[in-house]
C-alpha cells in the first residue's frame, strides 16, 4: 500500500483526502436526521417538546411507542400502506416492464413519437386540479384502486428501464428469434433475466415512492379507514396539537407531539430498512441504468 501511495502526486493525495472528508460530512448529514428522530422518539415529552434533544434521548421512555402502538388507526393505516405499496409496485412493474420493452424495439411503429410522448409528461402535466377532476369523474376518489392504478406509471422509471433494454446486445434477441421465440418469450426468458439489476432498482424506486406517498393520498382519500401511514401521522400531529387538555398538561405528560411524531416515523422506516439489504446488490449494479451501450 505504501508503494502504491508513493505513485500518487501531492495533488492526488490532497484530492483523495478532500473527497474522504466530504464523503464523511455527507454521511453524517444523511444519518443525523434519523438519529435525531430516533432519539426524540425515546425521550420524555417535556424534553422533546423543549428541543433539548440533540443526539441521545433525554429522560428515556417508551411512552410514545406505547401510545402509537395502542392506536387501532395506526395499525389500520400501516396495513393500508402495505396494500398501496405492494399492490402499487406490482401494478407499476406489470405496466413499466412491457412498456419499456416495447419502446426499446427498433421495429416499433412510430417509436420516436411514442418515446417523445412519454418524455413529454416529464416536462408538462395537466396540473393538480385537472388530475383531481379526472380521478373524480372516473369514480376513483376514496378508493384503494384509485391510489394503486392512478399512479401506476412513472415516466422517469419507464425511460430508465427502456434505456437499459436498449443497452443489451441485440445478438441475444436475434438468437432467440432464430429459435422461434416471439416477443413475449423474448421479454420473459431473455430480457427480464438479464435485467434483474435494473428491475430491482425500479422496484426500489416504486416501493419508496409508494411507501412515502402523502399528498395525493391526503387529497383523494376521505375515509380514515383507508388512509396510509403518512396521512395518519399528519392527523395525529393535528389531533395532539389541537387537544387543549393535552397541551395544558404537556409538562407532566410522558410523551409529546414531537416524541409521538418521531415514534411513528421510526415505525414507518423499519420496513424499508428491512427490505433494502435484500435488493442492495441489485441496486448497486442498476445505478448506471443504460449507461453502457453495445
Amino acid at each position: 500500500m505504501a508503494m502504491n501511495m508513493n505513485l500518487y502526486s501531492r495533488g492526488d493525495k490532497i484530492f483523495a483526502i478532500a473527497v474522504s472528508i466530504l464523503i464523511g460530512l455527507f454521511t453524517v448529514a444523511t444519518l443525523y436526521p434519523f438519529i435525531y428522530i430516533a432519539a426524540v422518539s425515546f425521550s420524555g415529552g417535556f424534553a422533546a417538546a423543549a428541543g433539548k434533544v440533540v443526539l441521545t434521548p433525554i429522560d428515556t421512555t417508551l411512552a410514545a411507542y406505547k401510545y402509537v402502538l395502542s392506536q387501532p388507526k395506526f395499525w389500520m393505516s400501516y396495513l393500508n400502506t402495505f396494500i398501496y405499496t405492494i399492490g402499487g409496485t406490482i401494478t407499476s412493474l406489470l405496466i413499466i416492464i412491457p412498456g419499456a420493452y416495447a419502446l426499446s424495439r427498433p421495429q416499433l411503429i412510430g417509436r420516436r413519437f411514442w418515446n417523445l410522448f412519454v418524455a413529454f409528461t416529464l416536462w408538462f402535466n395537466a396540473g393538480l386540479i385537472p388530475f383531481f377532476l379526472n380521478m373524480r369523474d372516473l369514480n376513483l376518489l376514496d378508493s384503494y384502486i384509485g391510489i394503486i392504478i392512478g399512479f401506476a406509471v412513472n415516466a422517469f422509471n419507464l425511460i430508465l428501464l427502456r434505456n437499459f433494454f436498449e443497452s443489451l446486445p441485440q445478438s441475444f434477441e436475434e438468437a432467440a428469434r432464430m429459435d422461434g421465440a416471439n416477443d413475449f418469450q423474448i421479454l420473459w426468458k431473455v430480457y427480464i433475466p438479464l435485467s434483474k439489476p435494473a428491475i430491482a432498482t425500479i422496484t426500489l424506486f416504486c416501493i419508496v415512492s409508494r411507501w412515502n406517498g402523502f399528498f395525493w393520498a391526503m387529497v383523494l382519500l376521505q375515509s380514515e379507514e383507508k388512509i396510509p401511514l403518512q396521512v395518519f401521522l399528519r392527523h395525529t400531529i393535528a389531533f395532539l396539537s389541537d387537544d387543549q387538555e393535552f397541551t395544558a398538561t404537556l409538562s407532566t405528560q410522558p410523551y409529546s407531539v414531537e416524541s409521538v411524531t418521531g415514534a411513528i416515523i421510526v415505525c414507518s422506516i423499519i420496513p424499508v430498512l428491512i427490505v433494502y439489504p435484500f435488493i442492495q446488490k441489485y441496486f448497486e449494479k442498476g445505478i448506471l441504468l443504460g449507461g453502457v451501450k453495445e
